[in-house]
């Protein structure tokens, strides 16, 4: 069965896009890529326990296992060997990424303590939307109870676009809360 947020876009996001910007067809319509999680644990990434509790708060979340990242080189002021663990990481793509998406903007996003809205300038140079959560139990499927440090959670979503104004445009028709002040 494909995810509610699929068939939105397939059926009349898409075509809406391509009027809305002018293309010449509904398949240059920017899309989605991609999702990636990541979570960084710094000395924590030592105790395999903790690192065992994140995995399995982020595997709820994201319904996929993560990989654990290690640091590339050794930094004595942050305290960090090379090889050693680091944080924790999740590509999403397809079904399961329209599902957190979905997740993301009509569950957790609203959630959140004093929540007012989402920069629209958080785009990079290669059309990559990063935004970051401060609290990982924002999300249901995180048991607040079983907690015993809450983290914060580095969100990007890969787009498919031209240029900026696409990629917003794709991300506004999803219903991404965009804070109204910051537009450009």
């Amino acid at each position: 069965m494909n995810p509610r947020l699929k068939e939105l876009y397939y059926s009349k996001i898409q075509t809406d896009l391509a009027k809305k910007l002018s293309l010449k067809n509904k398949l240059m319509s920017p899309k989605l890529k991609k999702v990636v999680i990541n979570m960084g644990l710094g000395t924590d990434g030592n105790d395999k326990k903790i690192l065992k509790s994140y995995s399995d708060d982020i595997a709820m979340i994201t319904g996929q296992k993560p990989v654990v990242t290690k640091f590339k080189k050794s930094i004595s002021n942050f305290k960090t060997r090379k090889n050693t663990d680091a944080g924790l990481k999740v590509t999403l793509r397809k079904n399961k990424m329209y599902e957190f998406v979905d997740r993301l903007i009509n569950i957790a996003l609203p959630r959140i303590k004093d929540f007012g809205g989402l920069s629209s300038r958080s785009f990079d140079k290669f059309g990559n939307y990063t935004l970051g959560i401060k609290e990982h139990v924002v999300f249901p499927e995180v048991n607040f109870d079983k907690v015993e440090k809450i983290r914060g959670l580095d969100i990007t979503i890969v787009t498919h676009g031209r240029n900026n104004d696409h990629n917003l445009a794709l991300l506004e028709e999803f219903n991404f809360p965009f804070n109204k002040e910051n537009k450009n």
